[in-house]
């Protein structure tokens, strides 16, 4: 949850304007008597809740937000009453969830604790939904089969919003040994494209590339794309606010991922994880991740 936080900010600067702004042009009128009906999938600890608020995206909404983990949303839940009533917002928590109103704003967020496939099960032949957000989740998934089932879910007409969309390139500077960084980078592009997770494929290291192929085959209409990369780089102060941690999550990320691979000279490779952390704790790290948006209409 720790690393769910403190790569807000990094998402926040990487997400492609040009796509948010196309998004909210597209977004049907709303009303306190007509809300939107919202559905994030992979909705973590609630940051893009808060995003669509702060950027003035959401004014009358119901925000329908799904997590397979319990911590995250339990995280979630304690969260954003904080942030809302720091915001000036009134709250009235309504477990899972809670409303949230303010001048012009009155959003009702239902938290819950449930896998993709078991919320679609519980909602079969219910097009309820007029907006899809999947943030920094399709590229954990094998995202063909995820996109058949998640726009079961959305009213014809309606639009998609996924966002964060890993397409293979990330970049570490300053470089150690430019053969061996490669090497590690290219295993681990290759631990994402053979991921499996409950007997099934869950992820790709090109999915932004991918999805308009998907995309169209699933009969959705791409309105809008961009790169929205990661970009994290020490200033004259450091990293800003926890980028730091952020940074030591990924490198140990990318050592849990490859620790036993046979690719790898175990005693080099822990020797090249230690002095990526030492370079963040020097403010020397920059970490690129090239990554894409998109927005479009579900056309049935």
């Amino acid at each position: 949850t720790r690393y769910l936080s403190a790569k807000k900010s990094v998402d926040d600067r990487a997400l492609n304007r040009g796509v948010w702004g196309t998004l909210a042009d597209y977004l049907p009128s709303s009303s306190p008597g007509k809300p939107l009906q919202v559905l994030e999938i992979g909705a973590g600890i609630g940051t893009m809740i808060e995003r669509m608020v702060d950027w003035d995206l959401l004014k009358f909404a119901h925000y329908t937000a799904i997590d397979a983990q319990a911590e995250v949303i339990d995280s979630a839940l304690q969260r954003l009453p904080a942030w809302a009533q720091a915001q000036g917002f009134q709250t009235q928590e309504t477990y899972p969830g809670l409303l949230i109103n303010g001048e012009k704003i009155d959003i009702d967020v239902q938290l819950e604790n449930i896998d993709l496939h078991n919320f679609i099960a519980s909602h079969k032949g219910r097009r309820a939904w007029d907006v899809l957000v999947a943030h920094a989740f399709l590229d954990l998934v094998d995202v063909s089969s995820a996109l058949t089932m998640i726009f079961e879910l959305c009213k014809v007409g309606g639009l998609f919003y996924f966002s964060l969309n890993y397409d293979g390139l990330t970049i570490l500077e300053p470089t150690i040994d430019l053969e061996f960084d490669q090497l590690v980078l290219d295993l681990y592009n290759q631990t994402m494209d053979n991921r499996v997770i409950d007997g099934k494929n869950s992820g790709d290291s090109r999915t932004g590339r991918q999805l308009f192929n998907h995309l169209a085959k699933t009969n959705a209409q791409v309105s809008a794309a961009g790169s929205s990369d990661w970009v994290v780089f020490p200033g004259l102060d450091g990293y800003p606010h926890d980028e730091k941690y952020f940074l030591h999550f990924i490198i140990n990320t990318m050592y849990i991922a490859l620790k036993y691979h046979p690719g790898l000279e175990i005693d080099r490779f822990e020797k090249w994880i230690e002095e990526r952390h030492s370079q963040i704790d020097r403010n020397e790290l920059v970490y690129i991740a090239h990554q894409i948006d998109f927005m479009g209409t579900y056309t049935g």
